[in-house]
């Protein structure tokens, strides 16, 4: 085996081993954001755990947790999860979420996990989400995650700012 052949396997499962370790704190400050092991009445553990969970269907007690962990008021949440107030107090108080607002919860979740982490605090990070952004043409990141690629650009701008680029 050359030299080359295994400077670039050692690069590839150092590499590796980083995405690993991202992609697991990641998974643990989302699940933390969503309330946990008692909250979601179960232990998530991987990625898999997590898409399960979605499927199935949250349980109400995150919208709960959500609201505290990201500051917002029902109002504010149910506009950031493109849902209305009504329908989310209504499924406060009922069974299961459906998989569509356990994926959008999930989904503003990830963004304050992820603000959090960038911006090194949390009320920091929940007053970002609250501004409006240039980046953002003017919208808060909050108003953007009502779509998937709204909270893509949200997790770009939040990219940039925790590697020292303009945003």
């Amino acid at each position: 085996m050359t030299a080359r052949l295994v400077a670039i396997r050692l690069w590839r499962a150092t590499f590796g081993a980083i995405i690993s370790d991202i992609m697991v704190n990641e998974l643990r400050a989302v699940v933390q954001k969503l309330g946990g092991k008692q909250t979601l009445g179960r232990t998530l553990s991987s990625d898999s755990d997590l898409r399960d969970a979605i499927r199935q269907g949250f349980p109400p007690a995150v919208v709960e947790q959500l609201m505290r962990a990201s500051g917002l008021t029902l109002k504010e949440l149910a506009a950031a999860l493109d849902l209305s107030p009504r329908s989310l107090q209504r499924r406060r108080r009922s069974g299961r979420l459906a998989r569509y607002e356990s994926d959008r919860l999930y989904r503003l979740a990830r963004i304050v996990a992820l603000a959090t982490e960038s911006l090194g605090e949390n009320d920091r990070a929940l007053r970002w989400l609250k501004r409006p952004n240039r980046a953002l043409g003017g919208v808060t990141p909050v108003e953007a995650i009502d779509t998937e690629l709204g909270a893509r650009q949200v997790e770009n701008v939040l990219g940039r700012i925790a590697y020292g680029g303009i945003s």
